[in-house]
């Protein structure tokens, strides 16, 4: 018996190398026989390009009708898209889980979403519109004990509109004999794809929230690379840029980043003219032809003088015959040109990541859904990469936090003891002291604890 399971593992073996081998080798002739844009046949290459263009024209259409329509249409784009998007990618590991006749797999997987969002888009909530639920005597029990909530939903799974249970105990109680690697495969297939998806679509959710700008600026930037990266492939594409993916150029990859950065640029100087654009949310019931004020505006949003350097100088005389000295630049437009190149050097690579799925499980698309491109993935694969750079990116450097001195007096004396407002003193004094605002001399000197009465 054991000389006939290592005869049977080595042939497995020799199988699994053989089939890899051929893999290898089919691969290769594939890359042989790849045909760049610009090189494929007039006649085909013109009508993908009308396919393509009408399609995105669509899109774009309707992106901007939803846009106008207010946050929460917004809000529900984006969840359709992250449904969508998800459902293509288990759809891959449902085909074997089918074949092995593993139960529940599918539901499962559905499951997780539901509980996922239910945590992710709860803390949203709380976090932009804590004024209204924590006043709400129905919604506050479910605010205090969220994060709970979520994980009893997860490891337990039991809703009382869904029968039975889902979560992560329901998942080992189902794991057969002969089945363990498969299943834990699919496990972790199920997880991939919620954090690849879903945790980053609540980075783009929060873009929303924070302005529309957030979310229209950094979406519009890859639309704008990924259309400028066909037209230059399409007429000058003649260098492969990599393998992955290898109908992509290097003439694209360089040509997209320029038009992208002129684009970012521009586009942010119309969009920063529009309260709608620029306005965190407050009232999830506005839309483009409300009258929306706030108040005070973010800094990034006012232009300020830029002196210019003497070369510059010269050449701006040079091409206007006027002397100018400096330039009117809004903070926010540099910033775009920042995003502008992530959108460009970075975000493709998230296209490439996809890319490289596909190559794995030996399918051309993720779907069928959008004429021309393919399935919902094959257009979202760089959105997401870039939602949460844009989320990251806007908390580090462009976020303001209001907050008046009579507001954190006020939460000071109301929520804080005599000897917690005593030490949070001390504390301040030490990063002022840090922070070369203050002298560590006078403030030794000058401490809290020889200020205090005797008495």
């Amino acid at each position: 018996m054991p000389l006939k399971r290592r005869s049977a593992k080595k042939t497995e073996m020799a199988v699994h190398s053989n089939h890899k081998a051929a893999g290898t080798e089919e691969s290769k002739d594939n890359l042989k026989q790849t045909i760049l844009l610009a090189a494929e046949p007039s006649n085909k290459k013109w009508k993908n390009w009308w396919i393509r263009t009408i399609s995105t024209l669509a899109m774009i259409g309707s992106f901007f009708f939803i846009l106008a329509s207010g946050h929460v249409w917004v809000i529900v784009m984006v969840e359709a898209i992250q449904t969508l998007v998800y459902r293509e990618i288990i759809q891959i590991a449902q085909v074997p889980a089918k074949a092995r006749n593993v139960r529940w797999f599918k539901t499962m997987s559905w499951y997780f979403l539901i509980s996922t969002n239910y945590f992710l888009y709860g803390e949203s909530i709380m976090h932009y519109f804590k004024q209204i639920i924590m006043v709400d005597a129905f919604l506050l029990p479910f605010a205090t004990h969220h994060r709970f909530i979520s994980f009893v939903l997860y490891v337990i799974g039991e809703f009382s509109f869904v029968p039975g249970r889902y979560g992560f105990v329901f998942f080992v109680a189902n794991l057969k004999k002969g089945q363990y690697k498969f299943q834990f495969t699919q496990f972790c297939w199920t997880h991939m794809a919620l954090l690849l998806v879903v945790v980053q679509s609540h980075f783009i959710v929060n873009n929303i929230l924070e302005g529309m700008i957030w979310f229209v600026l950094p979406t519009s930037l890859v639309i704008c690379n990924d259309i400028f990266a066909y037209i230059c492939g399409f007429f000058w594409g003649k260098t492969q840029l990599i393998q992955l993916s290898p109908k992509k150029t290097v003439e694209g990859f360089v040509g997209a980043w320029i038009c992208t950065l002129i684009f970012g640029f521009l586009w942010t100087t119309l969009l920063m003219q529009f309260d709608y654009m620029i306005c965190p949310v407050k009232d999830l019931g506005v839309t483009a032809w409300s009258n929306v004020t706030c108040e005070p505006k973010n800094p990034v949003f006012t232009s300020v003088p830029w002196q210019l350097p003497p070369m510059w100088i010269t050449i701006a005389h040079v091409l206007t015959r006027q002397d100018i000295q400096q330039v009117w630049i809004a903070p926010v437009q540099l910033h775009a040109l920042v995003m502008a190149c992530f959108a460009s050097l970075i975000a493709p690579f998230g296209g490439f990541f996809a890319s490289g799925v596909k190559r794995a499980f030996n399918i051309k698309d993720f779907g069928d859904s959008i004429p021309g491109h393919g399935g919902m993935t094959d257009r979202m694969d760089c959105q997401f990469l870039m939602g949460v750079f844009s989320s990251i990116y806007y908390q580090s450097f462009i976020k303001t936090y209001n907050m008046s001195v009579g507001t954190v007096l006020a939460t000071t004396i109301n929520s804080l003891s005599i000897s917690e407002q005593l030490e949070l003193i001390e504390r301040l004094q030490t990063y002022l002291v840090n922070q070369a605002v203050l002298d560590a001399k006078a403030v030794a000197l000058c401490g809290v604890d020889k200020m205090l009465r005797k008495d």
